[in-house]
């Protein structure tokens, strides 16, 4: 059972990819390595004992993505994980990720069609949904004015596979955290983290010497920002649920992943510091562009359609994300 998975070397797509082969599936990896490396390759097979196949390919490049369909038969199903993800940099670049993300979308949808390749799993984002009015977010939550072009992307693919007569599964991830708890697959990211907790894990290790809240007068329990952060090991298992359901539904479906829970960056910051013995230096820095207040998911849908719902703790979460930098770092 041939999957096809963009982005596979990377931080999500390689966890699912070892959660596939747990599965059953045989994933297929193409990759451009833009901002991993083949770390997490090597990983899969130590933890799975399996070789996968591995496309070093940029999924824009249309004339490299035909050749491999053109090669590969027998294809079920695509997962499509390949896009630029900084909020950040998106702000700075957005014309980059409007032609990445949205560009290898188009060119992926073309060869699928020609190749009568039928499902498709997207990796969206919870960005989707903007600033929110109510909370928890729900599937049926509007998207709002996007605070960021990568939001920006995130909707306009969604709404690409909406008008698509291909079925298709879009996933919105709340912030993924953690690690396979083997230290052998993670975040291999080429640029500075920009997220939370691998900032937190650089301070840990001395490699910062501290880490900038970006704000404290936020409409939050301590003034700094609510997110619902995932263990990427339950992130990667909903794809494979995911991947079960449209192989056996006519559908086209969103699932928020989630674990419905929300943490102040404050709260994660001491979750970090009591499960690791470790204590983290940080200060107060301005807002940053693009942050909202708070946002945090309703997983009714998904625990009910998809059999779904997050299991791993945030402690463990910690843990397993501080395990892969001493990893990184010997």
């Amino acid at each position: 059972m041939k999957i096809i998975v963009t982005g596979g070397a990377g931080y999500i797509g390689s966890h699912t990819v070892v959660e596939l082969l747990h599965a059953g599936f045989n994933p297929i990896i193409i990759d451009n390595l833009s901002n991993t490396d083949t770390r997490n390759i090597k990983g899969i097979k130590k933890i799975t004992g399996k070789d996968v196949k591995f496309y070093n390919v940029d999924c824009t490049d249309s004339s490299s993505i035909k050749s491999i369909f053109e090669k590969e038969k027998d294809i079920l199903a695509l997962i499509h994980f390949a896009a630029f993800k900084s909020v950040e940099e998106s702000l700075r670049l957005p014309e980059k990720y409007f032609k990445n993300n949205i560009g290898s979308l188009e060119v992926i949808l073309y060869q699928m069609k020609k190749h009568n390749i039928d499902n498709i799993i997207f990796s969206s984002s919870c960005t989707v949904y903007g600033s929110p009015e109510k909370l928890p977010v729900t599937e049926s939550s509007p998207f709002r004015n996007p605070e960021s072009p990568y939001a920006e992307t995130k909707q306009k693919c969604e709404e690409i596979l909406k008008d698509s007569s291909l079925k298709s599964i879009s996933l919105r991830y709340f912030n993924p955290i953690g690690s396979h708890p083997t230290g052998l697959i993670g975040d291999c990211s080429a640029d500075r983290p920009a997220n939370l907790v691998p900032i937190i894990c650089e301070v840990a290790s001395k490699k910062r010497e501290n880490l900038v809240v970006n704000g404290n007068d936020y409409n939050t329990v301590d003034g700094t920002c609510v997110r619902d952060y995932i263990h990427v090991i339950d992130l990667a298992k909903s794809h494979v649920q995911a991947l079960k359901y449209l192989l056996k539904n006519n559908c086209k479906e969103v699932f928020n992943i989630g674990t419905g829970q929300g943490l102040s960056i404050l709260e994660i910051i001491h979750n970090f510091e009591k499960a690791n013995q470790v204590k983290i230096n940080f200060t107060f820095g301005p807002r940053r562009d693009g942050d909202i207040d708070k946002i945090y998911s309703d997983n009714l849908k998904v625990n009910k359609k998809l059999k779904w719902s997050s299991q791993i703790s945030i402690n463990q979460a910690m843990i397993d994300s501080w395990n892969w930098q001493l990893n990184k770092i010997k």
